[in-house]
């Protein structure tokens, strides 16, 4: 099988050394916009070979794994050179606005919309490794969509990588990982952002940062140029998370201030249950 990784960062590169773990007779081609990046994954053995954007019409599965807001241009310049057997899918935290993009394109059916939840805190190809893919949710959006021979392909190398298949219509997609991603993510970059305006005047508060501090802290440390379009494509959705974010953590400080223990307790148990959800959550996944 002639694979294609346009993007041979985290998401990219632990791709190709997880599917030439399940498919092993398959050739791994790379193209990236960074020279170093490129010689990189050469070096580190992530791809067999660099090639550009003419060499895609002899691709059996191109993985398209760049920001977001590229993608809205890169996936279709991908899908004009491609053979009719092709399947192209892609990787991205948003859903909305590359369905919306790609929905009278000529190719629209040998494109899969999919969304890993899988990923890290660390980026470029020495980021990449075995396993990121293996057994994670893949969220496939206007399956319907891909033509018939091409989701039975796309299936198949998911079910070879073990992931457990969620369908989902692109504005639910966006909606859902608004909350269970994005805000992440903002809460992360904001969390360090007051941590370190504080530090300016307290030199030794990062001396007092426990783990708890460096494990809320983790997706702060997130490439910016992966995740400034993802906030920006999904801001509808992130805005109004992040206003009811915003009225509990208002409601928190008032029930503080008041000292309403009884109040506090109650807040903290109810979320407590956090813990019971994601337990069962890592259960199924096993």
């Amino acid at each position: 099988m002639n694979i294609a990784i346009i993007g041979l960062g985290l998401m990219g590169g632990s791709f190709a050394l997880d599917v030439k773990s399940v498919i092993p007779d398959s050739k791994i081609y790379g193209i990236d916009s960074s020279d170093l990046n490129l010689k990189e994954a050469l070096n580190l053995g992530l791809i067999d070979q660099a090639i550009s954007y003419d060499n895609l019409f002899n691709m059996d599965l191109i993985l398209v794994s760049v920001p977001v807001s590229q993608s809205l241009s890169v996936i279709p310049m991908v899908l004009d050179k491609i053979n009719e057997n092709s399947l192209v899918f892609d990787v991205g935290s948003t859903k909305e606005s590359i369905c919306e993009t790609l929905k009278n394109h000529h190719k629209r059916s040998n494109f899969l919309a999919a969304h890993p939840m899988a990923g890290t805190e660390f980026s470029g190809p020495k980021a990449a490794h075995k396993g990121l893919y293996l057994g994670k949710t893949n969220i496939l959006c206007e399956f319907d969509k891909t033509d018939d021979k091409l989701k039975k392909f796309a299936l198949d190398v998911f079910d070879k990588l073990n992931m457990k298949v969620i369908y989902m219509d692109p504005k639910s997609h966006d909606v859902h990982v608004a909350y269970v991603s994005h805000l992440s993510h903002v809460s992360s970059f904001m969390l360090g952002k007051t941590v370190i305006e504080k530090e300016k005047n307290e030199k030794n508060i990062f001396d007092l940062a426990g783990s708890g501090f460096e494990s809320t802290v983790r997706l702060a440390k997130s490439l910016p140029e992966t995740w400034t379009p993802i906030f920006l494509q999904n801001k509808k959705n992130l805005v109004l998370a992040i206003d009811e974010y915003v009225s509990n953590l208002n409601n928190l400080k008032d029930i503080i201030k008041n000292n309403d223990a009884d109040k506090l307790s109650s807040i903290l148990n109810d979320t407590n249950r956090i813990k019971d959800i994601l337990s069962n959550k890592l259960e199924n996944e096993k």
